[in-house]
């Protein structure tokens, strides 16, 4: 089944389609009112038994087009023409049974025009003006006409005037009100089609650098492999193993050569270029004892504490690029202190968080503010280098995210969120 994904034009709409049902809110509250005064309070008899039906009817397209926004159904161009042509609609029923074009009401037909201008294309547009004069001319020609009471009779200009005043004050009111709203909408649409555009150039400096660094990793695996060979044949001299001073240079050595081919592997695997590896499925807390273990073989005992909160052990599908942001922050972590590092392992929900604790100066504050941009200047600032950058982008596409903040007692927190579904073993990933 193809996955559904709502466009910024579909984000705007569905946001546009809410300020119309908040416009519809007032008009009927406003109607409602107006009903109530004239026919109770002013002695007009009107039929308030259609009216209110009529109102009743834009209640319930309300709440329907309310339900259909939290259930996530994206509005375009022709549900916010159809929801316009209803109000119409329901704005000329009203003013048939109270005068019709005679009714200074009739004005709030210009309301919709304007509405319709903003929010639609100028075809869709020119279809409103249509049917609003349509309706007037209908109106003004078929229309129950009002009966009023004697008092009102000799002031029937007056009494239009103050109506047509009336209807201006409230015109106005809603237009600045909604063209407000719109125009945040719109501001909203461009910071998210802003941040797009940054994030696209930040993928880009990526695939630039991915491509860089998968270069050199095959242009290392060549030097590295002879000297792996070489450094295994010094292990088997014995007159350099007699030595043990020189033995033990040999051994670091080797696993200094292991580091090496260890990040070339991980350069290519990342790459999606790794030659003759199969998938491994493993579980959630052996993926992570893994990776924590191995960090902490390179770097030393002591060096990192890892607790696993888990109740459960999900079965997963290793990811070495995981694996590379999780040594990633590690790294960046005991370079800041050179003190033992508190990684924790816990789930919110549909999330795994693995969290990162070090004791060391913590983020500067241009760092925190401009977290997961590229080429933020750390020099004088152990770990907090591009490699951050790398991790945020590297969790984004993982459909995660990455938040860092400095703990009031001292040091970084760095915390990763990663949803256990983009990683979960369901069994139709085997290969």
């Amino acid at each position: 089944m193809a996955e559904t994904r709502a466009t910024s034009t579909d984000v705007s709409a569905n946001d546009n389609m809410r300020q119309l049902i908040a416009l519809r809110w007032l008009a009927v509250i406003g109607q409602y009112a107006t009903i109530q005064v004239v026919h109770f309070t002013m002695g007009v008899h009107l039929p308030i038994a259609p009216m209110f039906a009529i109102l009743a009817a834009l209640v319930v397209l309300n709440v329907v087009s309310t339900v259909a926004l939290h259930r996530g159904i994206r509005m375009g161009e022709r549900e916010l023409l159809l929801a316009l042509l209803i109000d119409v609609a329901g704005l000329a029923g009203l003013l048939y049974f109270s005068g019709g074009a005679t009714n200074p009401f009739v004005s709030l037909f210009l309301l919709q025009v304007v509405l319709g201008a903003v929010l639609l294309r100028p075809a869709s547009a020119w279809v409103i003006v249509g049917v609003t004069t349509a309706s007037f001319l209908i109106l003004a020609v078929a229309h129950r006409p009002l009966v009023l009471p004697p008092r009102f009779m000799l002031g029937m200009f007056d009494l239009y005037i103050i109506g047509a005043l009336i209807s201006f004050v409230l015109i106005a009111a809603l237009l600045v009100l909604f063209l407000a709203r719109v125009n945040a909408n719109l501001r909203a649409r461009d910071a998210r089609l802003a941040t797009l555009r940054q994030q696209a150039v930040e993928e880009d400096h990526i695939v630039r650098m991915g491509l860089l660094a998968s270069g050199a990793a095959h242009e290392l695996g060549t030097p590295l492999a002879s000297l792996s060979v070489i450094v295994n044949d010094w292990s088997r001299m014995p007159r350099l193993t007699e030595d043990s001073e020189i033995a033990e240079e040999i051994a670091d050595m080797r696993v200094a050569v292991d580091r090496c081919k260890a990040i070339v592997s991980g350069i290519l695997m990342s790459a999606g270029e790794a030659r003759g590896e199969q998938t491994a499925i493993t579980t959630v807390g052996r993926f992570f004892d893994e990776a924590a273990s191995e960090w902490r073989k390179r770097n030393g005992d002591g060096t990192l504490v890892f607790t696993n909160h888990l109740t459960a052990d999900p079965a997963i599908v290793s990811d070495a690029a995981l694996k590379q942001v999780i040594w990633n922050v590690l790294d960046n972590a005991w370079e800041a202190s050179h003190q033992p590092i508190e990684l924790a392992l816990t789930r919110d929900g549909d999330e795994l968080v693995l969290t990162t604790r070090d004791h060391g100066p913590g983020f500067a504050d241009a760092i925190l503010s401009n977290w997961g941009k590229p080429y933020q200047s750390t020099k004088g600032r152990e770990g907090g280098g591009l490699g951050l950058f790398l991790v945020v982008n590297v969790m984004r596409k993982m459909g995660g995210r990455v938040e860092a903040r400095n703990d009031p007692s001292g040091g970084a927190v760095v915390t990763l969120a990663l949803p256990l579904e983009t990683i979960a073993w369901t069994g139709e990933r085997q290969r």
